[in-house]
Parts: C-alpha cells; structure tokens; sequence
C-alpha cells in the first residue's frame, strides 16, 4: 500500500525522503541479498510509488551505492576508533598485524558492507547514470584515500607508494572473495559433502591472512 505523494521541495524535505528511502532499503538488504530485492521491495517499506522512488533515485542500483557510501563512513570511523593513536613499531610485525587484524574484524562485523563491495563493480555500477556515478566514485576514491591515509599513520615506516594503492587493494580484496563465502545452498551443501573448509571461515582467515602478509612484506623493505 502506498500513500499519496507529496513532492518534497525544501532541501530539508528532499533530505528527509531520500533518508526514508535509504532506511528502507537497509530493512531490504537486511534481510535478503543484494540480488534478491527490488526496486517494488522498497517502494513498498516507503510507502511510495516506484516512479516516485525514482525521482530521488534513478536506479535501484543507485540506491544501493548510496547505502555503501554511507556503511563505507560508519566502517571508517569504527576502524579509526578501534584502531586508537599510532603505537611504537615494535618487533616480529607486530604493527602490521595488529593493524591487518583490526580491518579484517571490522570489515567481517558489516555484512552488509561487504556484500555491497562484492556487487559493486560487476553489478551495481552497471545500472548508474554518468551523472550520479561522477559523484559516487568521488566519494568513493575519498573513502579508498581515508584507508590508506589510516595505514600511513599507524604504520608510517611503510613506503609512500605502498600506503597510496593500501586502500584500493585492501577493499578490492574485500570485493573478491566476499561473494564466494556466500554460496547457494547446493553449493554449500557439495562444499560440506567434499570436505571443503567453510565458505566464510576462509573469507576471514584468508582476509585476515592476506592483509598481514601484504602489510608485513611492504614492512620488510622498510628500514628499521
């Protein structure tokens, strides 16, 4: 059922809607997967109309990029809080994998964020209008630079060039490997039947693995 429309022109108003929207969209998300809602799904929780939801959005698609800027800058200020002030460098890589544990844990705490890094290349990006993606990807490499500007700081000894791309590789990652500790149900049930390590057991180990291993070989070319 949805209610009758009121087009919202003040900012405050369009500000409001569009929240309502987005809001709607995380009870979606929370629920189901990035492929399995629609944009009905939302107009729904909303009390909207589909072309209405559209004059706020253009696409689902974009609303699912907007839902990951905002879970890319509630992670980032969770990661930096975790991380607290930059500590002394200390032996046996220690920093490095302190700082590889703490994304790891962060990042495994947001489902939703990493389902949305999954979708966001091979899916989401798709269906965006060059318009909407121009501002998206700003914030975007924003959120990538905050990344890598936190691994400068905690770990200052790395080299300027490894910090620079830290962030892009870290969330690309991220993106890989999510989608695959979240099998189909017959895909899980084969990985059970052959033995296979649990899907998401190896997304953290191997997350958790990689980012160390990265960290403390960029660590090893630095001088002590």
């Amino acid at each position: 059922m949805t209610s009758t429309f009121r087009r919202a022109r003040r900012p405050e108003q369009l500000a409001e809607r569009r929240s309502a929207i987005l809001a709607a969209a995380r009870d979606a998300l929370s629920e189901r997967g990035v492929d399995e809602v629609t944009l009905r799904d939302i107009s729904e929780r909303v009390g909207l109309a589909k072309s209405n939801v559209l004059r706020y959005f253009d696409t689902r698609e974009a609303i699912f990029l907007e839902v990951l800027a905002q879970e890319s800058q509630d992670w980032l200020a969770d990661l930096e809080n975790r991380l607290g002030p930059p500590r002394a460098r200390k032996a046996g890589f220690t920093n490095e994998i302190r700082f590889a544990g703490i994304i790891t844990d962060t990042l495994v705490e947001r489902r939703l964020l990493c389902e949305l890094l999954g979708a966001m290349a091979g899916v989401l990006e798709r269906n965006i209008s060059g318009d909407f993606a121009r501002d998206f990807k700003v914030r975007a490499m924003q959120s990538i630079a905050a990344v890598s500007e936190l691994a400068g700081r905690q770990l200052p000894w790395l080299s300027e060039e490894f910090v620079a791309f830290f962030g892009e590789g870290a969330l690309s990652l991220v993106a890989g490997m999510y989608p695959f500790s979240v099998p189909t149900e017959a895909v899980r049930q084969v990985i059970g039947e052959l033995g296979f390590p649990d899907p998401h057991v190896r997304f953290v180990d191997g997350l958790r693995t990689g980012l160390a291993t990265w960290l403390i070989g960029a660590a090893a070319q630095s001088p002590a």
